[in-house]
C-alpha cells in the first residue's frame, strides 16, 4: 500500500478534473479549494474500481482479503473527499451513479497506467528492460557473438540492442566516454582501466580461391603459406593476425607475402575470390558466402589456431541492462576461453 501514495500527486490529476468538472457546489468560485489529490491516493480508487466490478461491497472486500467495514469504509472516505455520491446502497448490493461511472473510468486508466509504470520501472531494476549499448568488430554472419545476441534478445524482448560497429581504438574511447556500455573485441588486453571477461574462442581459418592448389585437402599448415600472398585488412583484427602469422611462423623465409589493405574484410574476401591472393578469418566470418571462395581449416603442429574474444566494461557503468548481459555471458562461458 505504501508505494499507492508515491504518485498521488502526479497521478490524480485527470480524477480532479473530472470532479471538478461535475461539482455544483454553491461556493464562490474565488473561495480556496482543498486539494483532491492530497486526499486520494490509489487504495481508495483501487477499492471503489473492485466495488463497482463486482456490484457488491462484501464480494470486492473477500476477492481483496479485506474485511467488509474496511472497504465500505474507504469508498465512504473517498466519496466524502472527493464531493461526490459514486454507490447506490441498497439491500441488493451497490450500483455505480452516473457521475460515479465517469469518475471511475478515470480511475481505471490511471490504475492501469500505474500498474504498467510500477511494473515497467520493476523490470528495469532486473535489467529485463532498457538500452544497451555494444561495440563490436567481428561479424554478425554466424559464430558466438550472433548466437549471444539471439539469446539475449529471447530472454529480454524488451530489451533495445544498439550495436555499434568500430575498431578497438575507437570503441576503447567509446567506452571511456560512455557511448558504449560493453565492447567485445578479440584479446585479453583491457581496454584502458576497464573491467575484463573472458568469453568464447573461434579458429583461425584461411580464404582460398576454389582453383587454388591448398583448396584440395581440408585442411592447411601454417607452412604452407609460406609462398602465398596473404591479404590483411588494416584495421581490426589485421594487427592481431600478424601478429599470430609471427608467432606461428618465426623464421621470415618461412612468412608470405604479406599485403595490407584499408578497406571492408568483405572487399577483401572478394579480392581472395577474385585471385589476388589468401586470406586469415575467424570463424565467424565464414558465414557470409563470397563468389569464387571457399575456406579451409588452419592447422600447425598442436592443431587447430584459435583467437580469443572478451567483454570489457567501465567498473562505474551501473546500467541494470548492462549487469544482466553480464550475467548472461557467465552462464553461457563460465570459464576463460580456450
Amino acid at each position: 500500500m505504501a508505494t499507492a501514495t508515491l504518485f498521488e500527486s502526479s497521478s490524480l490529476t485527470a480524477v480532479e478534473q473530472t470532479v471538478e468538472h461535475r461539482d455544483h457546489d454553491s461556493k464562490s468560485k474565488n473561495a480556496p479549494r482543498r486539494s483532491l489529490t492530497s486526499a486520494v491516493d490509489l487504495v481508495h480508487l483501487r477499492y471503489a474500481v473492485a466495488a463497482a466490478d463486482h456490484g457488491s461491497f462484501r464480494q470486492a472486500a473477500e476477492a481483496l482479503l479485506l474485511p467488509q467495514t474496511k472497504l465500505s469504509r474507504c469508498i465512504r472516505q473517498l466519496e466524502e473527499r472527493i464531493e461526490m455520491i459514486v454507490f447506490e446502497r441498497s439491500s441488493g448490493g451497490v450500483r455505480v451513479t452516473q457521475a460515479g461511472r465517469d469518475f471511475l473510468r478515470t480511475a481505471r486508466s490511471i490504475l492501469e497506467q500505474m500498474d504498467s509504470l510500477m511494473a515497467s520501472a520493476h523490470s528495469a531494476g532486473r535489467g529485463e528492460v532498457g538500452r544497451l549499448a555494444i561495440g563490436f568488430y567481428t561479424s554478425l554472419s554466424a559464430g558466438n557473438l550472433r548466437a549471444t545476441l539471439t539469446d539475449y534478445a529471447q530472454r529480454f524482448p524488451q530489451m533495445q540492442v544498439r550495436m555499434i560497429e568500430s575498431s578497438r581504438t575507437r570503441l576503447s574511447t567509446a567506452l571511456r566516454n560512455g557511448a558504449i556500455d560493453v565492447a567485445i573485441v578479440t584479446g585479453q588486453t583491457p581496454l584502458l582501466d576497464s573491467e575484463i571477461m573472458s568469453l568464447w574462442s573461434e579458429r583461425i581459418v584461411v580464404a582460398l580461391p576454389e582453383a587454388h592448389r591448398l583448396a584440395d585437402g581440408e585442411t592447411v599448415y601454417w607452412t604452407d603459406l609460406k609462398d602465398e600472398t596473404l591479404l590483411i585488412n588494416r584495421h581490426d583484427p589485421g594487427p592481431e593476425i600478424q601478429d599470430l602469422l609471427l608467432a606461428k611462423l618465426a623464421s621470415p623465409g618461412d612468412r608470405p607475402k604479406t599485403l595490407f589493405h584499408d578497406t571492408s574484410l568483405g572487399n577483401i574476401m572478394n579480392l581472395v575470390g577474385a585471385g589476388f591472393g589468401v586470406s586469415l578469418v575467424r570463424e565467424s566470418d565464414i558465414g557470409a558466402s563470397f563468389p569464387g571462395l571457399i575456406y579451409r581449416e588452419l592447422r600447425d603442429g598442436m592443431g587447430p589456431s584459435w583467437v580469443g574474444y572478451s567483454a570489457h566494461w567501465r567498473a562505474d557503468n551501473d546500467n541494470p541492462a548492462l549487469a544482466s548481459f553480464l550475467k548472461m555471458q557467465g552462464e553461457r562461458y563460465p570459464s576463460p576461453a580456450v
